[in-house]
């Protein structure tokens, strides 16, 4: 009797543990059911960490990594990147489900997300790797980028220095980098600092 409670305590426990969700905000490689089209578009806007943490929490992105595009070298690693030497920009690429989130609102969560008026980076965050640019993935998403672009320089007065660039070859970014601030909010005080105050701007999970 003792033997078979024993097994069954084992049994509720592996299963306990099974159903302990992961850490982090959600599951970025969940695929979407087969019928629905998605699009993607790739987004500059300071560190990705930033960034990725915004835009994972509106309804309709199916999946955000982040990573680097834009650059001229092949296959960069973090470190080179963060060299400044390889021409590349820190982004998230975003797919998205169009029928529950339209490419124009995506972009004016981009304009309100950062300062788009600042080419050097964002805060103390300082370099070409932190430059704020759009790389599209269609020609209906430049036509998007370049409409929204122009709406939203009339909130700011000094000239937007974003730019809008064909997308290029994506490189993702080492996988401790993936879903960063909800992994290590409470362990990384660049989040506390930094990103919190960001999401608690912009109304969103914290």
């Amino acid at each position: 009797m003792k033997l078979l409670t024993l097994l069954s305590f084992i049994a509720l426990t592996l299963l306990a543990c099974q159903a302990e969700p992961k850490e982090g905000k959600f599951k970025d490689d969940e695929k979407p059911m087969p019928d629905v089209k998605t699009e993607t578009i790739t987004l500059g806007a300071g560190c990705y960490w930033c960034v990725e943490a915004v835009f994972q929490q509106l309804d309709g992105v199916i999946s955000s990594k982040s990573g680097f595009m834009g650059g001229h070298v092949k296959n960069p690693t973090y470190e080179e990147v963060t060299s400044k030497t390889t021409g590349h920009v820190e982004v998230i690429q975003l797919v998205y489900d169009p029928a529950k989130i339209s490419t124009k609102t995506i972009l004016k969560w981009f304009w309100k997300s950062h300062d788009p008026t600042d080419g050097g980076g964002q805060g103390a965050d300082r370099g070409p790797q932190y430059r704020t640019a759009i790389f599209y993935h269609s020609d209906e998403q430049k036509k998007d980028a370049e409409q929204s672009k122009k709406i939203a320089q009339e909130a700011f007065d000094k000239p937007i220095a974003t730019t809008i660039e064909a997308a290029e070859e994506f490189y993702l970014a080492p996988e401790d980098h993936q879903d960063y601030y909800f992994r290590m909010k409470n362990r990384n005080p660049y989040c506390r600092a930094v990103i919190t105050p960001k999401l608690d701007k912009l109304n969103l999970e914290k």
